[in-house]
């Protein structure tokens, strides 16, 4: 087989354009995350932006194998984060793997600031729609997305998180969509403290559960100025669901900023 060494190296380029693995220097330390540019074109308000956040002990690589974001949302910039040591979880009880804080204030924010400096700098490089920027996660990952929603709120459209309770951090949090994930037999994250988090998003945006869709596991609450609570309760453990994967994309396309 004969093969056209200038157009190999033109696809390779172009490859390398779409996906690359970066560092942001956050307050003298280095942090990366996995890069996919759009590989459709941007509406002309410019690219949705989605933050992917990994579970404890996972990889930024990993995140980006399993829910493939860029995949199903071509348009959209996807940033794939990777944690830090330092967060103890109940099977890292020394800290020792990645992970994201999982509150106000703790490892001096460090997570919540990479966050800045990654939307800050993409924003630079990349025509990214202000009103169309989104964050997701699942276990430990879950938990930090709630922590961002607590902190960072007034810069996002939507939030997704699986595995992973937003507890009180929900009750003084800005009403924005949220897409809930939790399995009945989660034997790392209590089902019923779960609940609990669904129970403060809904008092939180007020849903009318008068109007309630199901669709399989998935039920949809229309919540106060547009916004929208998802649950999606399956009977499986504490893994994330891969049939919910484009249903959280779904309900990002349909969110934007108010």
């Amino acid at each position: 087989m004969i093969v056209n060494t200038g157009i190999l190296v033109l696809l390779l380029a172009a490859a390398s354009k779409e996906t690359e693995t970066r560092t942001f220097p956050v307050e003298g330390v280095e942090r990366q995350a996995m890069i996919y540019a759009g590989s459709q074109s941007a509406p002309e308000s410019g690219a949705p932006l989605v933050f992917v956040f990994h579970g404890h002990g996972r990889t930024a690589r990993h995140s980006a194998e399993k829910f493939q974001i860029h995949k199903l949302w071509p348009e959209a910039v996807v940033a794939y984060m990777q944690g830090l040591p330092g967060i103890e979880g109940k099977t890292d009880p020394e800290g020792k793997k990645s992970g994201w804080q999982k509150a106000r204030g703790m490892v001096d924010d460090r997570d919540v600031k990479f966050v800045d400096v990654v939307l800050e700098q993409l924003q630079k490089e990349y025509k990214i729609d202000p009103n169309r920027v989104y964050a997701m996660g699942h276990s430990n990952g879950g938990r930090f997305t709630n922590v961002l929603w607590n902190m960072r709120g007034d810069k996002f459209a939507a939030f997704c998180s699986g595995s992973g309770q937003g507890g009180e951090l929900l009750l003084d949090a800005i009403p924005k969509s949220i897409f809930i994930i939790a399995g009945e037999k989660d034997a790392l994250v209590p089902f019923q403290s779960q609940l609990l988090s669904v129970e403060y998003a809904r008092k939180l945006l007020q849903t009318d559960s008068s109007r309630t869709v199901t669709h399989g596991h998935a039920q949809m609450e229309p919540g106060t100025n547009d916004t929208e609570l998802v649950t999606y309760l399956h009977p499986g453990g504490h893994e994330w669901p891969q049939e919910a994967t484009p249903m959280v994309v779904k309900f990002f396309q349909r969110h934007v900023r108010k």
